[in-house]
């Protein structure tokens, strides 16, 4: 028997014990620190104890039974983004993803609702009932819309009537963006503009479909002008991610059972296809993680194969080898590193290379582009102290460059950077990558550079 194995024996660590964690994962960490500098929460407050290093040491501590589990413990683990960025920046490729999800996944089974427990009620049902349906959130999201495009979203704000709505309600309405029309309903299939390239099905998530439709338009768009022809399966589902980063990982599981079957990896009707699309990094990155969330089920073969065809836009582009587009859109744009492309995906270059191919866009790097802005799923709503002070930080970086647009690839990081940067530099255009893609294909200028 190794050290190991008789250390985890001594810990009474049998299945269903303690945290699912593998004791060796833990022993991997040795506590260099060269994490600290790009973990969002140590370098905001400089406690030891809210960096990768300190949870991985509280984590340990707790295991080996060297330390008691008390609410201390739990807030300083709370308090993790999990953003993934120790995991880029670690020498020893410590999987701490790995280590945080499980022993919060133990946390809940000890507490059950913990993960969710500073949320009121309404936010809660919300979460788990609402954002994982496109029609539904698209349907919750109609009076928002309907205030924006009457003016009287504005003189709610100026008369003070918002103040009237409960404060977690009010905190939910200060996140949205100025909410595009609705496409209603895309086609099934979507034919490729030119010599066919490839097949690929798109997937099109939940709120950012409901949030950010002119996005998921013009991610359909870029795939058929680079030659695609693009399928979007009616039945699929949200990933899951809102389930699975809240410990509820049974529904998170029925959820990707529902996308295997959709995108045609499992059940009887098998696709062919050439790569399925994702365009939002939360989403991709919580389908990459499928394998392992799925490994002990009927669906686990389907879910591998599902794994290696998923590719984010931005890094399937590139692999294909973009048309280049001929527009130019004249502008000064900065790039933020969204975490779950940068770190949990490590996608960094693609983005950049498509935005460098845009004529007359003149990229300039963002200090600590890799630092998370603090959206990190529904992250801004359980810990919004914390979300905010990384949301304020963020918008500063960003101001600093004097950018007139700034670009990233997922809907949270979208929602939180254009939420902050109101307060300190409204005039500047946040989108995603493609939406700038496109707009060089299509020579449809973003209306706040129209003259």
């Amino acid at each position: 028997m190794t050290v190991v194995a008789e250390k985890k024996k001594s810990l009474n660590l049998l299945p269903g014990s303690g945290p699912a964690i593998d004791y060796e994962l833990l022993l991997d960490c040795v506590h260099c620190g060269l994490c600290t500098s790009a973990c969002p929460t140590y370098v905001e407050n400089g406690n030891e104890a809210d960096s990768p290093r300190g949870r991985i040491y509280l984590m340990r501590s707790v295991i080996d039974g060297q330390l008691e589990l008390d609410e201390s413990v739990k807030q300083h683990l709370d308090l993790c983004l999990n953003c993934r960025a120790c995991e880029t920046a670690c020498p020893s490729g410590v999987q701490y993803g790995k280590l945080i999800e499980p022993f919060r996944e133990y946390l809940s089974k000890l507490e059950p609702g913990r993960s969710m427990k500073s949320l009121s009620g309404l936010q809660r049902w919300m979460l788990l009932n609402i954002f994982p349906s496109r029609s539904r959130t698209r349907l919750a999201l109609a009076p928002a819309r309907l205030a924006q495009w009457t003016g009287m979203d504005w003189l709610m704000r100026k008369s003070g009537l918002l103040h009237l709505l409960p404060r977690r309600l009010r905190e939910m309405h200060g996140m949205l963006p100025t909410l595009r029309k609705h496409y209603g309903s895309l086609p099934e299939m979507l034919p490729a503009e030119g010599p066919r390239r490839a097949k690929v099905g798109l997937f099109l998530g939940c709120v950012a479909d409901a949030i950010y439709p002119e996005t998921q338009i013009a991610t359909a768009r870029v795939l058929q002008k680079n030659g695609c022809d693009v399928w979007i399966p009616r039945t699929q589902q949200c990933c899951g991610a809102l389930h699975y980063h809240s410990a509820m990982e049974e529904p998170a599981r029925q959820l990707a059972a529902q996308n295997l079957n959709a995108f045609g990896f499992a059940g009887p009707k098998l696709e062919e296809l050439d790569a399925v699309i994702i365009n939002a990094a939360g989403c991709g990155a919580m389908i990459k993680d499928y394998g392992h969330l799925m490994h002990h089920t009927e669906h686990a073969t389907a879910a591998e194969k599902f794994v290696a065809k998923s590719k984010d836009i931005t890094q399937f582009l590139v692999d294909l080898g973009p048309i280049q587009p001929t527009h130019p859109l004249p502008i000064r744009a900065t790039y933020h590193d969204a975490c779950h492309l940068r770190h949990a995906q490590q996608i960094a270059s693609p983005p950049r290379k498509l935005l460098e191919m845009i004529p007359g866009l003149e990229l300039i790097a963002l200090p600590e582009s890799e630092i998370c802005c603090g959206a990190a799923g529904s992250y801004n709503l359980t810990q919004p102290e914390m979300a905010k002070s990384l949301g304020d930080r963020k918008a500063e970086k960003i101001r600093e460059t004097g950018a007139q647009a700034v670009l990233m690839g997922n809907v949270g990081c979208l929602m939180q950077v254009a939420r902050h940067l109101k307060q300190v530099a409204p005039e500047i255009w946040v989108a995603h990558t493609i939406d700038a893609l496109w707009a060089s294909y299509s020579g449809e200028m973003p209306k706040v550079f129209r003259k």
